[in-house]
């Protein structure tokens, strides 16, 4: 039998990677609230894949119990991800998957555009994430995946905070077609917070082709999610706290 893939989290996502590896014949060991991981490692003491699937606001207290003989093994599947999220735990080599397709209680899932992904388990990922029809493909380096997780936050990020001032039900082909200059606007906000905290330059044209391109590949998206505002606390806390201005975000927050 192949190793098991140990999941931290159940959630929707979860769920669906556990299909894909299941029907990939990997086994799945489930890891959910009530479990203790440094017990739990002992029925799995050497797994193929250690998959983090807990929100945003869990990753840090979830990475500081991680047990040691799954440190080496580790993937990270979060929006908001970046280097600073593994580097601080001295994790050198994860492998990191930028997540583009949904699932919500009581739909199927849905990808929105192909998810990237990097590291020493990706072909495996991507594989399993094909046999269940989710685009998934490799990119070439870590650089490259950065790249990727800037883009999705920029996504994600932008879509919530403009959701949070327009009216409920806004879908993300509504704030492109009727509020274009307010994502713009915000948008360039997020990048000035991504550039600070990877200390990188992006390009910022080809950053809002991929926005345009996560707007319209689930058109009928909702822009306000459950996690909008604990999304909008989070950037203004890091502006706080480094001094930069975000006047855009500043001000629909602060009109919202």
């Amino acid at each position: 039998m192949n190793k098991p893939i140990v999941i931290i989290g159940m959630g929707q996502l979860a769920g669906v990677l556990a299909t894909a590896f299941l029907r990939n014949g990997r086994p799945v060991f489930p890891i959910i609230r009530k479990m203790k991981m440094s017990e739990e490692v002992n029925a799995v003491p050497d797994p193929e894949m250690v998959i983090v699937a807990v929100a945003k606001k869990d990753l840090k207290a979830v990475m500081e119990d991680i047990p040691e003989q799954w440190r080496d093994k580790l993937v990270l599947i979060q929006n908001e991800l970046l280097p600073g999220d593994w580097t601080t735990f001295d994790i050198t080599d994860p492998t990191i998957l930028s997540v583009w397709f949904e699932k919500k209680k009581g739909m199927d899932y849905n990808p929105v555009l192909p998810s990237p992904v990097f590291g020493p388990h990706a072909d495996l990922i991507a594989e399993s994430l094909q046999a269940i029809e989710i685009p998934c493909r490799v990119v070439g380096s870590m650089d490259d995946m950065i790249s990727e997780l800037v883009a999705k936050n920029v996504f994600v990020i932008t879509i919530n905070i403009c959701g949070l001032a327009l009216p409920e039900g806004t879908t993300t082909s509504m704030l492109w077609e009727k509020d274009r200059d307010l994502a713009a606007a915000v948008a360039d906000n997020v990048i000035d917070i991504q550039e600070h905290i990877t200390g990188r330059k992006y390009d910022r044209s080809q950053l809002m082709e991929g926005l345009e391109k996560g707007l319209y590949g689930d058109p009928a998206h909702k822009c306000k999610g459950r996690s909008a505002q604990g999304r909008l606390d989070r950037i203004l806390e890091i502006a706080d706290k480094t001094g930069l201005r975000i006047k855009s975000i500043r001000e629909l927050a602060v009109g919202g």
